[in-house]
């Protein structure tokens, strides 16, 4: 727990080292609207002041000062432009944070690879870069540009008021202390209610997911009312703990109002006495008392500066809840695999080559050292254009081959090669352009058939288009469609057959035209017949190519090449080997 805990702080400190630099603009401005709400004060204390002493003197005395009346009109517009862009640039500062911190986390994601969804749930994933990293917006724009201004804006303000007010500027320097104190104590509930908010929001998202996923079997299984209810006090959950942050949030305001009430009666007592003798007693018409004037001026003045001197520290209370969720966020975005940086990305267009090898040099893999090693030791070679076929039942490795192929992963010995470089020299560009997929179940996005196939290579011509079309066979059943390519399929292919999904994915491949076609288990949900449609789709697709096939179907022969049997990780068996 606590490496954990220091973990958050560091990722804390190190988010709030590149924030600061952004946020420049708006501590300035918000110094500048300190400095002006003050200078508004003086103009407001002057005409107040020079009003009641001419209403004690019965009208008499000095004429009234022109300059205050027009100052404070110039000083509010002044106010109001540093203002704004105070506020464009906490804008600006949560835009460019958040989309620093998307990308980092998607790239921790995509390093993570589909290997990731073995340990976290895809509603968590979805929470954490949607939910999460959006509500970082405040830590960025309001927090960190408040963790300095409530420093420096006090402080500012105090040098003008101890000038005209030295007890003054004491009194309001006591009960300033006193904010952060109470800040830090309701501070730590905050963090605590923060974090439980985020996970009750995560597990309820999480389990919507997995519901709408599973619908069909909820309903079938006559459980639509259980999960209901169960969904419902998830929500309650959530909404009990979201109550929770706001009880400690209007605490934490509380404790404001309650420092500045005190500075109030305070500067009433010590610096308000002569104002209100001039209110309460005697009679107007009196002759001048010296000096009456500067006195009331500076004690309104105090009076005054009391609500600007608070007023960082009170968006300091604000935003105090937009760094408890900074460390909400941070347990989640820990909890990601690093990304790893690899090679860097080519500055000109990517070159692929026309041919590729791929070889394994005794690679090792544990996804769990309680349940043993997944791989031991395996190595291949598979030429340009040469079919390798991995055969085995399950659970053999052949996934985790082709996962390591892919790079989503690396072995914890030995080496994946393509054209004799390591896979992790590879730059992610040119490896993925290298390499075409087509598994087991074919992912196939909610949308028409046309945006699903271009998928591939958007830029694609319909030239193009039609022969992936037609290599894939996708032509066949195109007749039976409403709309043939214009056709809306539902999210994984709803509306399609196993086999016309798997047809799309082919077309898919086709259009990439890679070098390197992996194909784990590509009928492995299919009948007899379909499968020896889809097999037929695919000896096309692999003519020319360096093909790498996981399967336990008998229909491999179709397949010529090199063959190598597993069993729980080993090669057994080599055949056609060179």
């Amino acid at each position: 727990m606590s490496n954990e805990k220091a973990a958050i702080r560091e990722w804390t400190r190190a988010q709030s080292r590149l924030g600061r630099k952004a946020v420049r603009s708006v501590v300035g401005s918000g110094l500048l609207a300190g400095l002006v709400g003050i200078g508004q004060a003086w103009c407001v204390a002057v005409i107040l002041g020079h009003a009641l002493a001419l209403w004690k003197a019965g009208g008499s005395g000095d004429t009234f000062p022109l300059w205050p009346f027009l100052l404070f009109p110039c000083l509010a517009v002044l106010r109001a432009l540093a203002m704004v862009g105070g506020d464009m640039g906490a804008a600006r500062a949560g835009i460019a944070a958040r989309q620093r911190l998307r990308a980092e986390v998607l790239s921790s994601i995509l390093a993570g690879g589909p290997s990731l969804l073995r340990r976290t749930h895809s509603g968590a994933l979805a929470a954490t870069v949607v939910d999460r990293i959006e509500a970082l917006d405040g830590f960025f724009g309001h927090w960190l540009p408040a963790s300095i201004l409530w420093i420096a804006t006090p402080l500012v303000i105090l040098v003008p008021v101890g000038l005209v007010q030295p007890r003054a500027a004491l009194v309001l320097g006591l009960c300033g202390l006193s904010v952060p104190i109470c800040q830090a104590v309701f501070g730590i509930g905050a963090a605590v209610a923060s974090r439980n908010q985020f996970l009750a929001m995560t597990r309820l998202q999480a389990r919507f997911l997995d519901r709408v996923k599973g619908i069909a079997t909820i309903v079938l299984a006559g459980r639509a009312d259980d999960e209901a209810r169960k969904l419902a006090a998830s929500a309650e959950d959530l909404r009990l703990r979201t109550m929770k942050i706001l009880r400690v949030a209007f605490l934490s305001s509380a404790s404001i109002d309650c420092a500045m009430a005190v500075a109030f009666i305070l500067l009433a007592i010590m610096d308000g006495r002569q104002a209100l003798a001039v209110l309460a007693g005697g009679s107007t018409g009196a002759a001048p008392v010296p000096g009456l004037e500067g006195s009331m001026t500076a004690g309104l003045f105090a009076l005054l500066a009391v609500p600007e001197f608070f007023a960082p520290l009170r968006a300091l209370a604000l935003a105090y809840q937009d760094r408890a969720h900074a460390q909400g966020a941070a347990t989640a975005i820990l909890e990601l695999p690093a990304a790893d940086a690899g090679p860097a990305s080519p500055s000109g267009p990517v070159v692929l080559p026309s041919s590729v090898s791929v070889a394994m040099e005794d690679v090792s893999f544990t996804w769990d050292a309680a349940r043993g090693p997944a791989l031991e030791h395996i190595s291949f070679m598979a030429q340009p254009g040469e079919t390798l076929v991995l055969a085995g039942a399950s659970g053999s490795g052949k996934s985790t081959i082709m996962e390591l192929l892919l790079g989503f992963i690396r072995p914890d010995t030995g080496q994946v090669l393509f054209n004799g470089t390591p896979v992790e020299n590879i730059a992610p560009e040119i490896l993925s352009g290298m390499i075409s997929w087509i598994g087991q179940k074919p992912v196939l996005f909610a949308g028409t058939l046309r945006e699903n196939i271009l998928f591939a290579k958007p830029g694609a011509s319909e030239a193009a288009l039609a022969s992936a079309v037609k290599a894939a066979s996708v032509d066949e059943f195109l007749p039976a469609l409403p709309e043939g390519l214009e056709t809306q399929v539902g999210e994984g292919g709803f509306g399609l057959s196993g086999g016309q999904a798997q047809r799309v994915a082919i077309a898919r491949a086709y259009l990439k035209n890679a070098p390197v076609l992996l194909l784990d288990e590509p009928t492995a949900h299919l009948d007899p017949e379909t499968e020896k449609t889809v097999f037929e789709s695919l000896q096309r697709l692999a003519a020319g190519r360096t093909v790498i096939l996981a399967t336990h179907s008998a229909a491999t022969h179709m397949f010529s090449g090199q063959r190598i049997d597993l069993q729980s990780g080993h090669i057994v068996l080599r055949q056609g080997a060179a």
